[in-house]
C-alpha cells in the first residue's frame, strides 16, 4: 500500500526549511526528516536570482532525502514576502432555482461574481479565496447558507493575492531543483495551522511572523482570516543596527542578538536592548496602524501570538504587550490544545522536540498539516498546477465556509 508522504518547503530569506512527513490512517503524521540549507538568490521572501534559489532550494531537498531516505518528488510550497496582500470584495446573485433555494453552485457563483468585482489587480494572481459572510435577501446568515430559501444571496469574500512575477519564480525555482509543486499556500496561513489554537481564531487573534526580511501578519476573526499584510522589515534590521551601534561585525552581532548572555558587562546588555526595542517598536508600531486601519486595534481576545525565526529576540512579549496593549505570547505547536503534540511522532525524540518547540519551523510543520486539522484549508484545484502557470491558481476552502 502506498504511503501518503508529505514534503513542506519552506522557501525564507535566510533559510530554506524542509521537512518531510508521513500522515497515518489513525490521523498521526510522523516526521521521517528535516533539512534546512542557507537561502540564496532569494530576498524579502522574492526570488532575485532563479539559479542560486533553484541550487539553494536542491541542496536543501537532498539533505532532506538524506534524513528521511524518502525520494522527494513532489511538496507543497510556501509563499511569503512583500508580494503577498489582501483585499475583500462582495457580489451579490439571483439564487437560480425556483422554489429559491440556496445550492452550492449559488455559492460558487457568489464568490465569482466576487472576485468579479475586485478592483483592477493586475499583475497578481489570487491564490487563496474564503467566503467570510453570507446574506440572503439582506439577512445575515448564521452557518452555512446552503439549504436555506431566499430570492438574492449576497457573500463578502477575502481573497489573498500575490504578484505574478513572483509566483511564478518560486515555481520555477523549485521545478529547477527537481520537485513537482502539488499546491503554494500563503505562509502565514501555513504558519497558523502549526500554532494557532481554534479558540484564539474564533475570539480573534493576530499571528506575526518575524522573518529576517519580512514581518508578516495574519489577523483572524470567527474562525477564518480577515486580513494579510507583509512589512519589508525584518529581524536582520535589528542585526545591523546591533553591528552599527556597539561596533561590532556582523556575524557577531548576530550571535548577540539570540543570545543576550552572550554581552559581557551590564551597560552593553542596556545598550542592546536599547537597540532591540527601539527596532521593535518600529514593527509594532506598524502592526498598530495596521490593526487600526482594519478597526480591531486593542480589540482582539485571543492577543498577539508570536512566531519565526525573529520570535527568540529579547524581551519581545513585553515589548508587544506594551505596544499593542494585548496578550502576547510565542508561539509554538507544543502549546496547540485542539490538536495534540501526541498526535505528532518523528524518528528520533530530539527531532520532535526540536520542531514542536522551535518557532522558525511553524511554516514548513504547518504545511504539512494543512491536511490533517479539522480546521484544515482544503483545496480544490481548478486543474492541477502547470508549468509556466498559463492557468494561474486558484484555492477553494471548503473547510472555510460557514
Amino acid at each position: 500500500m502506498a504511503r501518503n508522504i508529505i514534503t513542506g518547503i519552506d522557501t525564507g530569506s535566510s533559510i530554506i526549511r524542509v521537512m518531510v512527513t508521513e500522515q497515518k490512517k489513525d490521523g498521526l503524521i510522523n516526521i521521517l526528516g528535516t533539512s534546512q540549507k542557507q537561502s540564496e538568490g532569494i530576498r524579502r521572501g522574492y526570488v532575485t536570482h532563479l539559479d542560486d534559489a533553484a541550487k539553494s532550494i536542491e541542496n536543501a531537498i537532498k539533505a532532506a532525502e538524506k534524513s528521511s531516505t524518502i525520494p522527494i518528488k513532489r511538496a507543497l510550497v510556501a509563499i511569503g514576502g512583500i508580494g503577498l496582500s489582501s483585499i475583500k470584495s462582495k457580489g451579490l446573485i439571483m439564487i437560480s432555482r425556483a422554489d429559491g433555494e440556496v445550492t452550492n453552485y449559488d455559492v460558487k457563483r457568489a464568490v465569482d461574481q466576487s472576485e468579479a468585482n475586485l478592483p483592477n489587480i493586475s499583475n497578481r494572481k489570487i491564490i487563496h479565496t474564503v467566503p467570510l459572510h453570507f446574506k440572503i435577501d439582506n439577512n445575515p446568515v448564521i452557518g452555512r447558507p446552503v439549504g436555506m430559501t431566499g430570492s438574492k444571496l449576497e457573500v463578502e469574500t477575502f481573497f489573498i493575492t500575490c504578484l505574478n512575477q513572483h509566483l511564478s519564480d518560486l515555481i520555477k525555482a523549485v521545478e529547477l531543483a527537481g520537485v513537482a509543486v502539488d499546491d503554494v499556500v500563503a505562509s502565514p496561513l501555513a504558519m497558523s495551522q502549526a500554532i494557532l489554537t481554534k479558540a484564539q481564531k474564533e475570539v480573534g487573534c493576530i499571528l506575526v511572523n518575524i522573518g529576517a526580511s519580512t514581518v508578516s501578519v495574519v489577523v483572524f476573526e470567527e474562525g477564518l482570516p480577515i486580513s494579510l499584510e507583509v512589512f519589508p522589515l525584518g529581524s536582520d534590521y535589528i542585526t545591523n543596527d546591533i553591528a552599527l551601534g556597539m561596533r561590532v561585525p556582523l556575524d557577531e552581532a548576530e550571535k548577540i542578538k539570540i543570545d543576550y548572555s552572550n554581552v559581557s558587562s551590564s551597560g552593553n546588555k542596556r545598550k542592546l536592548s536599547d537597540i532591540i526595542e527601539a527596532r521593535l517598536n518600529d514593527i509594532f508600531e506598524l502592526i498598530e496602524s495596521h490593526l487600526k486601519k482594519i478597526s480591531r486595534q486593542e480589540m482582539l481576545p485571543g492577543g498577539i501570538v508570536l512566531t519565526g525565526g525573529g520570535s527568540n529576540l529579547f524581551n519581545l512579549e513585553e515589548v508587544a504587550k506594551v505596544c499593542l496593549n494585548l496578550p502576547a505570547r510565542i508561539g509554538t505547536f507544543s502549546l496547540k490544545k485542539d490538536y495534540s503534540p501526541k498526535n505528532i511522532t518523528a524518528i528520533t525524540s530530539n527531532l520532535k522536540d526540536q520542531i514542536l518547540n522551535d518557532p522558525s519551523w511553524s511554516t514548513a510543520l504547518g504545511l504539512c498539516l494543512m491536511n490533517i486539522n479539522e480546521n484544515s484549508y482544503e483545496f480544490a484545484d481548478e486543474g492541477r498546477i502547470k508549468k509556466g502557470f498559463s492557468q494561474g491558481i486558484k484555492k477553494w476552502f471548503r473547510s472555510l465556509l460557514p
